[in-house]
């Protein structure tokens, strides 16, 4: 549910967190938040915020989103919440005390019973909010308070600010790794100028949701589709070839065999899988083509052996 009502169902077991990227992090807090629900008359459930609190604090350095809150709900849905209270994130919710968030959002609205937390998370104005502060209000007020251990991956702890450095480096398998699923991007197809299609390769070009992480410029192996999910070049860039357009582009080619660029209709989902090679400039249109057909090759022999997928639900309308 949008906003924080007067809730009159039973109890929550509430998750506290941003969430952005719902990776291996964010899955231990929930899964702990799940299993303290069960044998309780509670509801597993998550809080969060829309949008990023740092948008709010510090626009300018304020990090681009790795899931939109409509992907961020599907994802913890699939994880067994059952309910996710999205709290808009103001200037009255940002100068909040943290007694006073916790005896009115959490204790009087949401009639919390337990919470789980990461080690990292803070709240209240400041962040003055600790785990400590909220064990102690915890007693106080009636409400059991966990942390979920931190997980490590390689030794380096999983956060969404190092998936963001490995996304923006081109590193999609590392930080694949970290999400536990792979980065997608799910966009509007828009019309092109038909470029795609005069070189032997049409493409979808996909207009993205404001603030959306878009990986580093380069040729990517990815799934795209709408509701199934097909064998793909994802192309991410300014075209250096064709001019010096700063306008970057995200577009979508089918490299399965037979298959044309409208199965991708109005709305499309992109799993990416692997960085394939660097964006470039060429010298003339048929390198291009050259190196087109050869990416397309290389990808398709990267995920043949990957079945078919269908996910679980359609990527949009």
């Amino acid at each position: 549910m949008r906003g924080v009502n007067a809730w009159r169902g039973r109890p929550l077991c509430l998750a506290l967190g941003v969430f952005d990227g719902v990776h291996l992090g964010h899955r231990e807090v929930i899964r702990a938040t799940v299993k303290m629900s069960q044998g309780r008359n509670v509801i597993p459930a998550v809080l969060t915020f829309d949008p990023h609190p740092s948008a709010l604090v510090d626009p300018r350095g304020a990090p681009p989103l790795l899931t939109t809150t409509d992907e961020k709900l599907e994802l913890l849905k699939r994880l067994g919440v059952a309910m996710t209270v999205v709290v808009e994130f103001d200037q009255a919710l940002a100068g909040m005390s943290p007694r006073r968030f916790v005896e009115e959002t959490l204790v009087e609205r949401l009639r919390v019973q337990c919470v789980v937390i990461g080690g990292a998370w803070r709240f209240g104005a400041n962040g003055a909010g600790t785990p400590a502060l909220l064990r102690r209000l915890g007693s106080e007020l009636g409400f059991s308070v966990a942390m979920a251990p931190q997980v490590m991956v390689n030794g380096r702890k999983v956060s969404s600010t190092r998936i963001r450095e490995l996304l923006l480096r081109g590193r999609i398998q590392a930080a694949n790794e970290l999400l536990g699923q792979p980065y997608s991007l799910e966009g509007l197809v828009i019309p092109g100028d038909g470029l795609g299609t005069e070189l032997g390769f049409p493409t979808a070009n996909l207009q993205l949701p404001a603030g959306k992480l878009i990986p580093a410029d380069g040729i990517y192996a990815c799934w795209a589709g709408v509701k199934r999910l097909w064998a793909s070049v994802a192309y991410i860039g300014a075209r250096p070839t064709f001019g010096d357009s700063r306008e970057r582009r995200v577009e979508i080619h089918l490299v399965e065999h037979g298959l044309r660029v409208a199965l991708l209709k109005r709305w499309v989902k992109a799993e990416f899988v692997e960085r394939l090679r660097n964006d470039r400039r060429f010298a003339t249109r048929e390198d291009l083509i050259c190196q087109i057909r050869s990416d397309c090759d290389d990808a398709w022999r990267l995920l043949k052996q990957e079945r078919l997928r269908e996910p679980s639900e359609q990527a949009g309308d």
